[in-house]
C-alpha cells in the first residue's frame, strides 16, 4: 500500500471487506475518498439526495445480507443521512456511513468552514451504534475493525467513520490491530434446557421476527416437530408462504393475540417485541405469553422483557440447534387448525377497506411471483403489515413500522434491486410518500433497473386524515396536490399507465410492463378521502 493515501486505502480495505456497491453523492469534502473508487472494483451508484443514498444502502443490505455503504460530504451529507441511519437502527440494519469533516485544527473551533457542524462525531454517535473518526494516518484498520465488529456481531444496525480533509489525503501507514473478540459461542446447555421446555410443551407459539428471515428452513422443520403456529412480523413475512402452521398477520391483532396467550410456550426468534408489531393501537399492554423462551443477538433486547430462557446467539444458528435436540417424534396434535382459525378471525378483523387492499397485494403477488416487494407508509403497505403471506422469505419490508420514516420505499427499493437484479421489485408508494423521494427514480433510470413503481394515489395523507377525524380533530393539512405522475414519468422517460384500484386491473397493468427491462411507473388511483363534515 505504499504511497496510497488514506482516503484511497479506506477504499480498497472496504473492497477487501467484500464491499461491491457504494451509494453517494461526490462533493469537496469526500473527493479523497473517490480518488481510489473508480479503480477499485467497488459499483458507485449516485443517488438524487444523501437521504437516498442511506435508504438504498438500507433496501440493499436487506436484500444482499451484507452491510450497505453510503458515502457522504461533511456537514448537510451527514444530518441528510441521519434519518436513514434511524430507521437501520431501528430495524438492526448493517449500515456504513462513511463522511468527510473538516481538517483536523478546525473541528470544534466555531470559525464558519464549509459544512462545519459543532460536532460531527457526537451528532452521529446519538444515532450510530459506533461511530469513529480517523485522526491520524496510523487509525484507519483499527477503526474498520471496531466498525465492521458492530456490523458483523451482535444486533447490526448503522456505523458511521468520518475523515477530516487533511487525514484523507495523507499517505497510509500501517499500524498494529488489536483483533475484536469474536461473537461468543451459544452455551449448549441453554439449548438443551429450552428444548425441554418446548418438547414438554402442549400447545406452542413461535414468534418469528426480522432476525429469523434467513432461517425459512430451519424455523418450518422447528415449527413442524413442535406443530407450532408461526406469527411472523412485519420485517419476518414472507416466511413459510402458505404453509398450514403460518400465520402471516400482526401480533397487535386480537385474534393474534388470542392464539398466543392460548399456548402454553411461546418461543420468541429474532424479534425485539417493539409496540409497533405487538401494540400498534397503543393499548399499552401486550399479549401475555407463558413460559416465554427468547432468542436474540442482543443481550440489551433480551433483558427489556422478562422471559423464562433467554438464549443470546444467531437465530440462523441456534434454530438448527434447537431442532436437533428436541428428543422426541414431531408432534400432531392441533397446531395446523390453530393456525387456521387465527387466520380467518384476523381477515374478518381487519375489515373490508383493508381486505381489499390485501387482495390488491395478492394479486400483484400472483402477476409477480418471488418479487421483492418494498413498501412506503401508505395505505396498502398498512394493510399488508397487518395481514399478508408473501411468497419470498425477506421479500417483503417497509418504513412503516420501528422508526417509520416516510419516503423510505423509493430509494430503498433501488437499493433492493441493485443487491439482485434478476429479481423483479416492486415498490409501492403512496401519493405524498413518493413526493419525498420521487427524484430518486432517476437513479434507477441511470442503472437501468427493473423495478416497478407502483404509486398509490388517494390524494392526500388518507391515514393521517382518519387519525385526525377519529379523535375530533379538524382534519388540515392532509390535501397535498399530487404532481401529474404521467408527465412525471414522461420526464424521467419510463413507461406508465394508470389503473383504478382494482385487483385485476393492477395484476394486469404488470404483466403488461413485465418485459420492460427498466424501471415502470403503474398510477392507481385510489380514492379520495373525504372529509366528514359537521
Amino acid at each position: 500500500m505504499s504511497g496510497m493515501t488514506i482516503g484511497e486505502t479506506l477504499v480498497a480495505r472496504l473492497r477487501q471487506r467484500d464491499v461491491t456497491c457504494v451509494f453517494g453523492i461526490p462533493g469537496v469534502h469526500t473527493v479523497e475518498l473517490y480518488r481510489g473508487l473508480a479503480a477499485s472494483g467497488i459499483r458507485h451508484v449516485t443517488p438524487r439526495h444523501e437521504q437516498g443514498a442511506g435508504f438504498m444502502a438500507d433496501g440493499y443490505a436487506r436484500v444482499s445480507g451484507k452491510p450497505g455503504v453510503a458515502f457522504v460530504i461533511t456537514g448537510p451529507g451527514l444530518t441528510n443521512t441521519l434519518t436513514p441511519m434511524a430507521q437501520a437502527r431501528a430495524d438492526s440494519i448493517p449500515m456504513l456511513v462513511v463522511s468527510g469533516v473538516n481538517k483536523t485544527a478546525s473541528l470544534g473551533k466555531g470559525l464558519g468552514h464549509l459544512h462545519e457542524l459543532p460536532n460531527q462525531l457526537g451528532l452521529a454517535r446519538t444515532v450510530a451504534l459506533e461511530s469513529e473518526q480517523i485522526s491520524d494516518a496510523n487509525d484507519l484498520d483499527a477503526a474498520l475493525d471496531r466498525v465492521f465488529h458492530h456490523l458483523t456481531n451482535g444486533r447490526p444496525g448503522p456505523v458511521h467513520i468520518e475523515v477530516p480533509l487533511d487525514i484523507a489525503a495523507a499517505e497510509y501507514q500501517k499500524a498494529p490491530v488489536e483483533t475484536p473478540d469474536p461473537e461468543p459461542p451459544v452455551n449448549p446447555a441453554l439449548i438443551t434446557h429450552a428444548a425441554k421446555h418446548l418438547a414438554e410443551a402442549k400447545s406452542v407459539v413461535i414468534l418469528a421476527g426480522g432476525g429469523a428471515k434467513r432461517v425459512e428452513a430451519g424455523l418450518q422443520s422447528l415449527a413442524e416437530a413442535l406443530d407450532a403456529p408461526v406469527v411472523q412480523t412485519v420485517n419476518a413475512r414472507g416466511l413459510m408462504h402458505g404453509h398450514p402452521l403460518t400465520v402471516p398477520a400482526s401480533p397487535s391483532l386480537s385474534a393474534v393475540r388470542s392464539l398466543i396467550e392460548s399456548a402454553d410456550c411461546v418461543l420468541a426468534l429474532g424479534t425485539e417485541l417493539g409496540p409497533t408489531d405487538y401494540d400498534m393501537y397503543a393499548t399499552g399492554q401486550f399479549a401475555e405469553m407463558s413460559d416465554l423462551i427468547r432468542i436474540d443477538r442482543c443481550s440489551d433486547q433480551l433483558a427489556r422483557h422478562e422471559a423464562s430462557i433467554t438464549i443470546e446467539g444467531d437465530v440462523n444458528l441456534v434454530v438448527p440447534a434447537l431442532f436437533e435436540a428436541l428428543s422426541q417424534e414431531a408432534k400432531k396434535r392441533d397446531g395446523a387448525e390453530r393456525a387456521r382459525k387465527t387466520r380467518n378471525a384476523a381477515w374478518e378483523e381487519i375489515g373490508p377497506d383493508y381486505r381489499h387492499q390485501v387482495e390488491i397485494l395478492n394479486a400483484i403477488r400472483s402477476a409477480t411471483p418471488n418479487a421483492l416487494m418494498v413498501g412506503d407508509s401508505t395505505q396498502p403497505i398498512y394493510a399488508g403489515n397487518l395481514f399478508y403471506d408473501h411468497d419470498r422469505a425477506g421479500g417483503w419490508f417497509n418504513a412503516a413500522t420501528g422508526y417509520g420514516a416516510l419516503g423510505y420505499g423509493i430509494p430503498a427499493a433501488i437499493g433492493a434491486s441493485i443487491a439482485d437484479q434478476s429479481a423483479r421489485v416492486i415498490c409501492i408508494a403512496g401519493d405524498g410518500g413518493a413526493q419525498f423521494s420521487m427524484p430518486e427514480i432517476m437513479a434507477a433510470v441511470d442503472e437501468n433497473l427493473p423495478v416497478t413503481f407502483v404509486i398509490w394515489n388517494n390524494h392526500g395523507y388518507r391515514e393521517i386524515a382518519t387519525s385526525m377525524q377519529d379523535v375530533g380533530v379538524t382534519v388540515i393539512g392532509c390535501d397535498p396536490s399530487p404532481p401529474d405522475f404521467a408527465a412525471t414519468a414522461k420526464s424521467f422517460g419510463i413507461p406508465f399507465t394508470s389503473v383504478p384500484a382494482e385487483p385485476q386491473a393492477v395484476a394486469q397493468a404488470l404483466r403488461e410492463t413485465d418485459a420492460q427491462d427498466g424501471p415502470v411507473m403503474i398510477e392507481v388511483i385510489a380514492p379520495k378521502f373525504e372529509p366528514q363534515k359537521d
